[in-house]
Order: structure tokens, then C-alpha cells, then sequence
């Protein structure tokens, strides 16, 4: 399973937008690297540890020639699976049912007609307030003509 099934499969499960799955992911993946790169270490109950570790620097063997070879120190991220994975994994527990969240169409239905309702209430008072206005800038630009045409008979 690469990271586009499992976004699609945790969308299916969740009912959550797809692009929202991702990010949330992403950010999973990101906050476990910048705190396994600290040195902290991430536990997810049931699911396992990440952790870094460090290497000491050493010497090996070159295979082909036998030669020694320095191994400069370094840090490398560990990841012990948790009890509850384990047991999953070796058929010890049952794995978790990944049922589908329920949703009702109608419960749906009525959340789409309710925001077109007030979409278009908000669009019918957009559309009167600015017919008031335009009423009110002619009004205005009429009293201004009429007072310039007095004001020149003067």
C-alpha cells in the first residue's frame, strides 16, 4: 500500500475530503521526522515507537578487497512495532474492522439545501442592496445637476 491508497482508503473509512486526508498525513509524517531528528521519541499506542539511534563510528571490511574501511558515526531512525500490532501481524488478534462511517443522504440532502438557502438569501440582499444604492447615487446625481443648472441662471 502506497501513501495515494492509503489516503483513498482512510477518505472511505472517514468520509473526510480527500485533500484534508492528505494533509493531515502529511503532517503526521512530518512532526514524526522533525521530532525523531531532536531525538524525541514518537509512541503510538498500539501501533509501535519511532526513535532515533545512534551508530558509533567503526571500522568494516570492504567485501571485494578486505581492506578496512571507516564508518563515520550517524544517526538513523528505529521503529518497534507496539504489542497490539504485533499480535495482529501474527494472527494472535484480530484485526481491527474497518467499517465505513454511517451517513444519511438526508442528513447530507438537508446540510447542501440549508447553505443553498442561505447562499441565495445572501445573494437576493446583496442584489437589493445595491439596487438601493444605485436609486440612491441617480437621486443624488439628479439633485446635483438640477442645483448646478440653478446655480447658473443666477
Amino acid at each position: 500500500m502506497n501513501r495515494k491508497e492509503l489516503v483513498d482508503a482512510i477518505q472511505k473509512h472517514t468520509l473526510v475530503a480527500r485533500t484534508d486526508v492528505d494533509k493531515v498525513l502529511g503532517s503526521l509524517i512530518q512532526h514524526t521526522q522533525v521530532a525523531v531528528k531532536k531525538g524525541e521519541r514518537v509512541a503510538l499506542v498500539g501501533f509501535g515507537t519511532f526513535e532515533r539511534q545512534d551508530r558509533k563510528a567503526r571500522t568494516a571490511r570492504n567485501p571485494r578487497s578486505g581492506d578496512p574501511v571507516k564508518v563515520k558515526a550517524t544517526k538513523v531512525p528505529r521503529f518497534r512495532a507496539g504489542q497490539g500490532f504485533k499480535d495482529v501481524v501474527a494472527g494472535k488478534a484480530t484485526a481491527p474492522k474497518l467499517t465505513p462511517v454511517k451517513s444519511t443522504a438526508k442528513a447530507s440532502t438537508a446540510k447542501a439545501s440549508t447553505a443553498r438557502a442561505t447562499v441565495s438569501r445572501a445573494s437576493t440582499a446583496k442584489v437589493a442592496a445595491s439596487r438601493s444604492s444605485a436609486a440612491k447615487s441617480s437621486a443624488k446625481a439628479a439633485g446635483s445637476k438640477s442645483k448646478a443648472r440653478s446655480g447658473k441662471k443666477k
